[in-house]
């Protein structure tokens, strides 16, 4: 996995977690276990009644066995989008 996060440290990248969060931040390390290290971090909060909101979490902390995508995150798409409008239901936990 280690050669595959390589590219990605110093960009912007999306994590879903097992629980169903959906966390953006900049990558800035990673161990063999997959744990990773998130600065200027948020999580988008999908929700079917409003727009989706945005929780600052600053520097984080993701344990490697609680991931289940990662994926790079194109800035200037994610600009483009309106969330504010954007409805959807609550991501589900990943049941293995």
């Amino acid at each position: 996995m280690a050669k595959e996060l390589t590219p990605l440290v110093d960009t912007q990248i999306s994590v879903i977690t097992n629980d169903g969060r959906n966390i953006i931040g900049i990558l800035r390390g990673f161990d063999q276990t997959t744990n990773l290290i998130l600065e200027e971090c948020f999580e988008r909060v999908y929700s079917e009644d409003s727009g989706v909101e945005q929780a600052v979490l600053g520097l984080y902390i993701i344990r490697g066995d609680n991931i289940a995508i990662i994926g790079e995150l194109d800035e200037e798409l994610d600009a483009e989008l309106d969330l504010a409008n954007t409805r959807a239901p609550p991501l589900k936990a990943i049941v293995h």
